[in-house]
């Protein structure tokens, strides 16, 4: 009976370790996705900068020569 005891105690803190490993896991990847999707909005917005910037040097180069 006590040896059935001890060996549920040691799997108890097997699985404990294993929870706070893949808590840690589930931490350090969602640190990475905001990361990541920070990096993303600023691209987009460099992005748009630059389609806006396009546009605008676009239609200085359509005037024609004589104005």
């Amino acid at each position: 009976m006590e040896s059935r005891l001890i060996e549920l105690e040691i799997k108890v803190a097997l699985q404990e370790d294993l929870l706070d490993a893949l808590n840690l896991t589930v931490t350090r990847q969602q640190q990475q996705i905001d990361l990541l999707q920070e990096q993303l909005r600023h691209l987009y917005q460099l992005q748009q900068g630059a389609s806006q910037d396009d546009v605008v040097g676009s239609l200085r180069d359509d005037i024609p020569p004589h104005y």
